[in-house]
Order: C-alpha cells, then sequence, then structure tokens
C-alpha cells in the first residue's frame, strides 16, 4: 500500500509548487471565506485529471470551512445563513441540469465580466452604509448557486449579498465560510453518490493536503486580526476581480478547444 502511495505521488518540485499554492489559496480561504479554488484548482489540474481535482477540492474546502467555523462560529449570522442558503441549492440544481444542456462559454463571459465591473465599482466608488433588502437574497443566491453548478465558482457572488447585509469583518467571512461549507458537503454527498471516492486516491490525497489547508487558515486567520474593515473590503474586492478574470480566462479557453 504504502509503495502504491509513493509510486502515485509526482515529483518532488511539482509537490512543493503544490504545497506552496495551497498554503496560498487557503490564506485566502481564511481572510475572505472563498476563493481556495482560484489558486488550489488550476495548478492541481496539473498534477491529476479535473475529474479527480474537483471531489478532492471538495473534501478539502469542507475541512476549511469546519475549521473556519470552530474558530468563528460565534460570528456566524445564523438568519442571514439560513435565509440564503435555500435559494443557493436551488441554483446549484438549476446550474447542474444546465451545465449538460446549454452552452456556458458566454454565461461564463458574462458572468466574470459582471464580477469585475462591480468589484471595481465597489473599491473606487464610496459605498453606502445601508444595507440592501433581504429579499435579495433569493435572486442573487440563485445566480451565485448556478454559478457554482455551472463554474464550481458561487463565493464571488455570494460575498456580493453577504457584504452588503453584514457589517463586521468576522461576521462577513465566518457567515461566507459556513455558507461554503454547507454547499461544499452537498457536493461531496453528490460525488460520493456518483462513485467519484470509490478508488482510495482521491479521499487520501485530500487526507494528505488537509495539514497544509489547515496552515493556511490559521494565517489567513491571524493576518484579519491585524486588519480594518476597510483592509478587508479592498482585499475581498481583490479576490473578486481575480474570480471575475479566471472566469473570463476559463471562457477564453474553451472557445479556443
Amino acid at each position: 500500500m504504502l509503495s502504491q502511495i509513493l509510486a502515485a505521488l509526482p515529483p518532488l518540485d511539482l509537490l512543493l509548487l503544490t504545497g506552496i499554492a495551497l498554503f496560498t489559496a487557503y490564506t485566502i480561504f481564511g481572510i475572505t471565506g472563498f476563493g481556495s479554488g482560484l489558486i488550489a484548482a488550476p495548478v492541481l489540474a496539473q498534477l491529476m485529471p479535473v475529474a479527480a481535482v474537483v471531489p478532492m477540492l471538495a473534501i478539502v474546502d469542507c475541512a476549511a470551512a469546519l475549521t473556519n467555523g470552530v474558530r468563528l462560529g460565534g460570528s456566524v449570522d445564523r438568519k442571514e445563513l439560513f435565509l440564503f442558503y435555500p435559494a443557493t441549492a436551488i441554483g446549484s440544481l438549476i446550474g447542474a441540469v444546465l451545465l449538460f444542456h446549454v452552452p456556458t462559454r458566454a454565461m461564463m463571459f458574462a458572468l466574470g465580466l459582471f464580477i469585475i465591473v462591480y468589484a471595481c465599482w465597489s473599491f473606487f466608488v464610496p459605498q453606502s452604509t445601508t444595507r440592501i433588502g433581504r429579499g435579495w437574497a433569493i435572486p442573487i443566491g440563485t445566480v451565485g448557486g448556478i454559478s457554482s453548478g455551472l463554474f464550481g465558482m458561487g463565493g464571488a457572488i455570494y460575498s456580493m449579498y453577504i457584504s452588503r447585509r453584514l457589517q463586521t469583518r468576522d461576521t462577513i467571512r465566518a457567515t461566507q465560510s459556513a455558507l461554503i461549507g454547507l454547499n461544499t458537503f452537498t457536493r461531496v454527498v453528490i460525488f460520493a453518490l456518483a462513485g467519484s471516492y470509490t478508488s482510495w486516491r482521491v479521499p487520501l490525497l485530500a487526507l494528505l493536503l488537509v495539514p497544509i489547508m489547515f496552515f493556511g487558515t490559521f494565517a489567513g486567520h491571524h493576518l484579519t486580526l491585524k486588519m480594518s474593515r476597510e483592509r478587508f473590503m479592498q482585499i475581498l474586492y481583490l479576490v473578486l476581480v481575480v474570480s471575475g478574470a479566471a472566469l473570463i480566462i476559463r471562457a477564453a479557453i474553451q472557445g479556443a478547444v
């Protein structure tokens, strides 16, 4: 068994690159409550099939959300969480259906452009301190769920609602992390039912990556202790821009293939 594991591991230089990328990815997750897949997925895709990357990251993201949940559980706004989650779950089902029936390239490009414009507008234009209404949970949650089902990137959309509803840094990232955890757990169950974890390699590699995830989220948590809410929001908007750019790049790659 041990010899099989060692034989399946990539070269040391690729393992080092993967470790650095994952540490960075989960440091971002520890700060903002989402965004780990932006860095982790492209790197891991160089080491294994994408069909294995997504189920494996779902396990690690679940562990990351649990880590943040234990640390910040008292900061989660449960009313907002349980109001927002049903719309995201419905959206995820819609996204999964659309994935197999409609071309996604145009939607990917449009969504990426929208996220970038929103983030830049939020960064440069002084924002009102008035919270948006709870009614926005339904359309934003549904769109975020569809994005998650189609592209595996719903956190950027979720943050548009959560950051405009909640006021404190810890409450925003704790609630967002809890929401990502619920959605990711749902995906793990779906992957398990679909047979993605029948091979020991996927869950075993996820288990090996958990320590890196833990140190990354730990680092992200301690970085936020030194941040003002303004600096936290600036980092959040930067991650949104990167999220939107990643969607546009994926759309361009799809068009080139």
